[in-house]
């Protein structure tokens, strides 16, 4: 579906765009400061990037906070969820100008997913402040809403459950993470009925752990979950009826979710020894098909000892303050948003 390029309150128009950034060039100015000092080329080996400066940084009138999630649409937009009420969902064209910019009613904004329903995308947000996950189209027209599972049982109130991603299966059928709440899976169907629950601390899910992920579906092979186990610093492969398969290591790292774009899986981590040392800055890292780290975008070059394990990770300059999504384009650019980063605009790179 192709998005309308609206005026006003919703859109602006490039000229007024232009004149805009340069009223809010101290806002450009903020939002590039931890990148004055980063190095030209970050990355190894074949995933190398250049930050785009100023990229997306659009003003007064499209505020955010904490950009929490952020995706690719078919038409090459880059869709943009942060917690500031004021436009919950920012959308740039790739050249980071304002296409469109909608929602008030989403004060925990968190997980951020797009899906495709045959001719249509549509968008699951997650919040944790309303205890909900909500379906829209992309000009954000509600289409449904699910709040706390009480049928499961597992919930003594609504405000126990506190959703921060979605995971899609290929089928329509849908996995809601309680990442913030009571750390359980819930598994819906494609008409939206809840199926199953699996996880929390009676199923081997830790505490401060399942925050983001996907469905991975390699041709052939049954899907399954591949969650960010955030503090827990490790990545955790899943049945669908919530079987432990495997277990990544990324020591140094806090993955926040996981995409994956060819072959390839792109994780934004938090910071260094996040929780332990919030002050950390973050970074980037891409694994193969294997799940082994080959590139640490902003971060010490990956290493891993004789025995196969993964050596301790760190961020390296300040390229970035703390990764919280990623999305790639079809050109390889990634596009970074940041949790807790001084209210500052995605970050996009170029591969080179």
């Amino acid at each position: 579906m192709k998005l309308p390029r609206a005026e006003g309150s919703q859109g602006i128009p490039r000229r007024q765009f232009m004149k805009q950034s340069a009223a809010a060039s101290f806002a450009a100015k903020l939002g590039s400061l931890w990148a004055a000092d980063a190095p030209s080329v970050l990355g190894q080996g074949d995933f190398r990037y250049r930050v785009v400066p100023d990229w997306g940084v659009l003003g007064p009138k499209s505020p955010v906070n904490n950009c929490h999630g952020i995706v690719c649409d078919r038409e090459g937009h880059i869709v943009l969820l942060t917690d500031n009420i004021a436009n919950n969902v920012i959308i740039y064209d790739r050249n980071g100008r304002l296409v469109q910019q909608w929602g008030h009613d989403f004060p925990g904004a968190h997980g951020l997913s797009i899906v495709s329903e045959g001719t249509r995308e549509v968008l699951f947000i997650t919040d944790l402040k309303t205890h909900r996950v909500v379906k829209t189209t992309l000009d954000g027209e509600p289409l449904d809403e699910w709040r706390w599972p009480e049928e499961s049982g597992k919930y003594d109130l609504e405000t126990d459950f506190r959703p921060s991603w979605t995971l899609h299966l290929p089928s329509g059928g849908f996995f809601v993470l309680d990442g913030y709440g009571r750390d359980y899976i819930s598994h819906y169907g494609a008409d939206g009925r809840f199926l199953r629950i699996f996880g929390g601390a009676e199923g081997g899910i830790p505490h401060w752990g399942p925050h983001g992920g996907m469905i991975d579906a390699p041709s052939g092979k049954e899907p399954t979950l591949l969650v960010a186990m955030s503090d827990r610093q490790y990545l955790l492969s899943l049945s669908q009826a919530g079987e432990h398969l495997r277990t990544t290591r990324l020591p140094g790292g806090n993955p926040r979710q996981i995409r994956k774009h060819g072959s390839h899986y792109f994780v934004p981590h938090l910071g260094d020894n996040w929780p332990n040392d919030r002050n950390s800055r973050g970074f980037l890292s891409v694994l193969d098909d294997d799940l082994r780290v080959v590139s640490n975008v902003g971060g010490t070059a990956p290493v891993y000892s004789d025995a196969g394990g993964l050596l301790p990770m760190a961020h390296q300059g300040e390229a970035f303050m703390h990764p919280h999504d990623v999305t790639v384009d079809n050109e390889g650019s990634l596009y970074v948003a940041q949790f807790a980063s001084g209210k500052t605009y995605p970050i996009k790179l170029e591969r080179v």
